[in-house]
C-alpha cells in the first residue's frame, strides 16, 4: 500500500475508504494504485476525476453503452485502456484520436458493430474479440504504422479481401478465430506477420496467392474449417501448421516438401485413410493424426520425430518395420485403436521413448522387448490376463504402469520387483483372486514406495466386491493364516527364517487414489 502524505494542522483531511483505492480523490467503485493504474467495476459511465497521470485504465463488468470523446480527453498519459464485458455498443468518432501515448486498446466482450474510428498512430496492440463486428473497412487501420497485434476473434466477419482492406505492414500477429469467414483473397501484404489464426470459420478454399507476401509467417492455424486440402504455396518460413477439424481426405506431402523449417503438424479430426510421403518433412518433430480413419501406420515417417499421436484410429498391427528409423521418438500415442498384434521388439530402435500409450486396444499380453527408457506405460482397457517377468524385466526406468480394466487375476511379484523406479501402479478394474499371496505382493510394493490402486475382489466368493487394498477383514484373515503357517513351521523346527515373517500387514495404511485419465 502506498503511504499517504502527511500535513500539518489540527484538522485531519478525510481520505478515501478501501473500496475507493489508495489515491485520495479516486472515483467511487475504482481502485487507484500508485496513481498510474486505475481499476473500476460495475460502472454506468466512465468516471470523471480519474488522475491525469493514469497510464493504465481497466474497466470491467459495467453498463457503459456509449463511449464519448469527453470520457478520455484528460488522460494524456494513458498507455493501456481495457474495457471488458461492459455492454458497449458504440464509440463516438475521434474518441481515442488525441491519446498520443496509447499503446494498447482492448474492448473485449462488448457489442461493437464496427472498429472504432481514428485510432491513435501510437497504437501497438488492438484487441476487439467477442463483439458483433460484421465488416472491416479500408480506413479502419489507416495510419497505424506501429500496430503489431490485432485480434478480432469471435465476431461476425464474413470475408477478408486486401482490395477492400489494408492491414498495417507492421503487423506481427493476426487472430480471426470464430468468425463467419467463407472466403479470403490475396495477397495479404504483411511482410512482418509471424502468427496467423483463422480457426473455426467457414473456409472451403485458400487461394494460392494468399501467402505470396507472408514470407515471415511462422505459426499458421486453419483448424475448424471445411478445407478438403492443405493450402499450396505455404511460406517456407513456417514452423507450425494446424489443420485439425477439417475435411481432409488426403495430404499431398510433395506440395509441402519446401517447408524445411516445419517442426509441428496437426492433422487430427479429419478423414484421412492413409499417410504417405511424410518423410519429406525432414525437420518435423511433432505429428498429430488422432481421430482419423487410418488402418495402418504410415510407411515412412520423418526421422527427427519426437511426438507421434495416432490415437483413435483403426490401427490393427504394430511391426518392427513401422518404427525402425525413429531414434528420437519420445512420446507415442496408439491408444483407442484395435491393435491385436504388437511384434516383439517393434519399438526397440526408439532409444529415447519415455511415454507409450496403448490403452483401449485388443492386446492379450504386454508387448515384449519394449525400450528400457520408458517412464510411463499405459495399457488400460485391453484383454491382458497376466503380468510376466519377461515382459517387464528391461523397464528399469518405468515410473507409472497402468493396467486398469484388463483380465488380470493374480500378481507375479517377481515381475514387479524388477521395476526399481515404479511409483504408481494402477490395477483396479481387474477380476482379482484375493489370496493372501496377493496381499503380500501389495505389502512388498508399498514397502518399496509404490502407490498401488488395487480394485475389488472377484474371487473367492466370500470376498467378492471387497477392496483388496483396504479390506480389514481380508487382512485379518491373512494375518491369521500367516500366524498358523509360522506356528506349523516352528513345530517342524525349521531354523531357516521364513521369507514372509518380516512382512507386516498394516490395516491402517493410507489409501491413495491417483487419477491420471
Amino acid at each position: 500500500m502506498v503511504s499517504l502524505p502527511s500535513w500539518n494542522g489540527p484538522k485531519k483531511r478525510k481520505v478515501s475508504t478501501l473500496h475507493d483505492g489508495f489515491y485520495p480523490n479516486c472515483p467511487g467503485r475504482c481502485s487507484c494504485d500508485s496513481v498510474q493504474l486505475v481499476q473500476c467495476y460495475r460502472l454506468t459511465e466512465v468516471p470523471s476525476g480519474i488522475p491525469s497521470t493514469t497510464k493504465k485504465l481497466y474497466i470491467s463488468h459495467s453498463k457503459i453503452q456509449h463511449l464519448q470523446v469527453t470520457n478520455l480527453t484528460q488522460m494524456l498519459a494513458l498507455e493501456d485502456f481495457i474495457l471488458l464485458a461492459s455492454g458497449t455498443e458504440s464509440v463516438e468518432n475521434d474518441t481515442f484520436k488525441t491519446l498520443s501515448t496509447l499503446k494498447t486498446l482492448e474492448l473485449w466482450k462488448n457489442k461493437l458493430r464496427r472498429v472504432p474510428s481514428a485510432l491513435p498512430t501510437s497504437l501497438e496492440v488492438l484487441k476487439l474479440n467477442d463483439n458483433s463486428i460484421y465488416v472491416l473497412h479500408g480506413s479502419d487501420f489507416e495510419g497505424l504504422k506501429k500496430l503489431k497485434i490485432l485480434e478480432l476473434k469471435n465476431n461476425l466477419i464474413s470475408s477478408l479481401s486486401p482490395s477492400m482492406l489494408s492491414f498495417p505492414a507492421s503487423l506481427q500477429s493476426l487472430m480471426l478465430d470464430g468468425n463467419n469467414i467463407e472466403s479470403v483473397a490475396g495477397p495479404l501484404a504483411l511482410p512482418q506477420l509471424k502468427f496467423m489464426s483463422m480457426e473455426n470459420n467457414k473456409l472451403h478454399l485458400i487461394p494460392a496467392s494468399f501467402f505470396t507476401s507472408l514470407q515471415s509467417l511462422q505459426f499458421l492455424s486453419f483448424s475448424g474449417n471445411f478445407l478438403t486440402r492443405i493450402p499450396i504455396n505455404l511460406p517456407k518460413s513456417l514452423l507450425s501448421l494446424k489443420m485439425e477439424r477439417n475435411q481432409l481426405k488426403v495430404v499431398r506431402f510433395r506440395d509441402m516438401k519446401h517447408l524445411e523449417n516445419l517442426s509441428h503438424l496437426y492433422l487430427s479430426e479429419n478423414s484421412l485413410t492413409s499417410i504417405e510421403g511424410a518423410q519429406l518433412l525432414a525437420n518435423l518433430t511433432t505429428l498429430e493424426l488422432s481421430q482419423n480413419q487410418l488402418q495402418m501406420l504410415p510407411l515412412r515417417l520423418p526421422v527427427r520425430l519426437q511426438k507421434l499421436d495416432i490415437s483413435n484410429n483403426l490401427i490393427q498391427r504394430v511391426t518392427v518395420q513401422d518404427f525402425q528409423d525413429l531414434r528420437d521418438l519420445k512420446h507415442l500415442f496408439l491408444d483407442n485403436n484395435i491393435v491385436s498384434l504388437f511384434e516383439a521388439g517393434a519399438l526397440q530402435k526408439c532409444s529415447q521413448l519415455s511415454n507409450l500409450a496403448l490403452e483401449q486396444n485388443l492386446l492379450l499380453s504386454i508387448p515384449l522387448r519394449l525400450p528400457g527408457t520408458l517412464a510411463r506405460l499405459d495399457l488400460k482397457g485391453n484383454a491382458i490376463q497376466d503380468i510376466a517377468e519377461r515382459e517387464l524385466k528391461d523397464l528399469k526406468q518405468l515410473q507409472v504402469l497402468n493396467l486398469r480394466n484388463n483380465k488380470i487375476s493374480a500378481l507375479d511379484l517377481k515381475a514387479l520387483e524388477g521395476l526399481p523406479r515404479l511409483r504408481l501402479l494402477y490395477l483396479d478394474g481387474n477380476p482379482w483372486n484375493c489370496t493372501c499371496s496377493l496381499l503380500r505382493a501389495r505389502e512388498v510394493l508399498k514397502a518399496k514406495g509404490t502407490d498401488v490402486r488395487g480394485g475389488q475382489c472377484a474371487a473367492p466368493a466370500e470376498r467378492q466386491g471387497e477392496s483388496w487394498m483396504s479390506s480389514k477383514k481380508i487382512m485379518r484373515q491373512c494375518e491369521h493364516h500367516l500366524r498358523l503357517t509360522e506356528k506349523s513351521k516352528e513345530t517342524k523346527k525349521k531354523t531357516k527364517p521364513e521369507e514372509h515373517s518380516s512382512i507386516r500387514i498394516n490395516i491402517d495404511d493410507d489409501y491413495y487414489d491417483y487419477e491420471i485419465d
